[in-house]
């Protein structure tokens, strides 16, 4: 019972003896690091928890402003912009190479993999400002939404 709740669980517990006899590598991922032992359901978890947020508590009220014709067509673009901007980061993951390359685990990674120099201190401040412009957003969402 417990061998088959630990190939369904999310949760690998990693043994002493493991690093007592050496196999401390087949613990570590090819960059050193502990391997991830996320599935396709905490994935999900994930993605659910990160789109169900302030965007959807005021996307009806938004689609309504907009009308039948502008609502949905605006809807459609801002889909294609996240899964554009989406896959364009997913293909940043690795640097250079996307097999062997070094893993970027931040967005700042990858600017700094790819462009390098001041743009790293100007990205930083983007997502400062963006952070601040989101709490302003929640704010006045979660306002409108309890009125």
């Amino acid at each position: 019972m417990a061998k088959q709740m630990q190939k369904t669980s999310v949760f690998i517990e990693q043994s002493p003896g493991d690093y007592e006899n050496g196999d401390i590598q087949k613990n570590l991922d090819d960059d050193g690091r502990p391997k991830r032992t996320g599935t396709w359901v905490t994935a999900s978890a994930h993605i659910i928890t990160a789109v169900i947020g302030s965007g959807v508590l005021s996307l009806a009220w938004a689609i309504a402003q907009l009308g039948w014709v502008a609502g949905p067509a605006v809807l459609m673009a801002f889909s294609f912009i996240t899964y554009f901007t989406s896959t364009l980061l997913a293909d940043c993951y690795r640097a250079p190479d996307p097999v062997h390359g070094k893993r970027n685990y931040t967005y700042m990674d990858v600017v700094r993999a790819y462009l390098g120099g001041r743009k790293v201190q100007l990205c930083g401040l983007a997502q400062y400002a963006n952070l601040v412009g989101i709490t302003i957003g929640y704010t006045i969402t979660a306002s409108i939404s309890m009125v």
